[in-house]
């Protein structure tokens, strides 16, 4: 198993060094500003995709259905990455673990991982791999527990406004944008580094996933708040796949 999950963080690493590459070739970098439209060269690569996570605990781990296809969608035509154009759903048990760089979980209400997860999804981060929750309204207390028992030593900061996952691709400088009222609450952006890494980010306040799905799933919601939650999506990604060249 060790042996295995060895080598899927070696091929990790060798897949950021291709996708920085073409990145560095086509222009996207700290330094890229939010006008700017991709092109890329980066056709040989293998494909990537967002793996969203399925948990117990009684939570809608699958919310904002068409949230993980429209941010896909943003990402190939804004960076000519080749990501896929549906995501994966897995469980921290399955060793298709390994093959995703990004696990996305969201969800309105109760998380729980068993002790086995526990340990898969602390080894799975330690090896390069970035967790992004979303907090669908209603996540918070669960997943702060649960976060705490992966990691009891690193516990979730406030991630600072010049950190480059603000501006990998578009310029956040105020830092997430607030798509969903909630609890009136000023967007926050919490994260769990490694090394220099940030690893794990979670969103709080802010509800990305429901500003990527369809237009017009939530009436009333303005064109800009899509187009805001896509490019921190984009942000996201890119800031996923590159920081293993860190």
């Amino acid at each position: 198993m060790r042996q295995r999950s060895a080598a899927r963080s070696a091929a990790w690493r060798r897949t950021a060094r291709r996708v920085g590459g073409a990145l560095a070739l086509c222009g996207v970098c700290v330094a890229a500003r939010a006008s700017s439209h991709v092109t890329s060269h980066f056709a040989s690569a293998p494909h990537l995709t967002i793996a969203r996570l399925q948990y117990d605990g009684g939570g809608d781990w699958y919310a904002n259905p068409s949230s993980l296809p429209n941010l896909l969608a943003a990402i190939r035509e804004r960076t000519s990455l080749p990501v896929e154009k549906e995501e994966a759903r897995i469980r921290l048990t399955d060793e298709r673990l390994w093959d995703y760089p990004y696990l996305h979980m969201t969800g309105h209400g109760n998380v729980h991982f068993s002790d086995e997860e526990i340990v898969r999804l602390r080894e799975y981060v330690q090896r390069g791999g970035f967790l992004h929750a979303d907090d669908n309204y209603g996540l918070d207390e669960s997943f702060r527990r649960e976060i705490a028992r992966v990691f009891p030593d690193r516990p979730l900061v406030e991630v600072p406004l010049s950190h480059p996952i603000y501006h990998a691709v578009y310029e956040f400088p105020k830092g997430l944008p607030k798509i969903h009222e909630h609890d009136g609450k000023p967007p926050q952006g919490f994260g769990i580094f490694v090394g220099p890494r940030l690893a794990v980010f979670y969103t709080h306040e802010c509800d990305l996933g429901n500003g990527w799905e369809d237009v017009g799933t939530y009436p009333g919601d303005p064109p800009e708040l899509h187009e805001a939650a896509l490019r921190m999506g984009v942000n996201l990604f890119v800031y996923a796949v590159t920081s293993r060249l860190q």
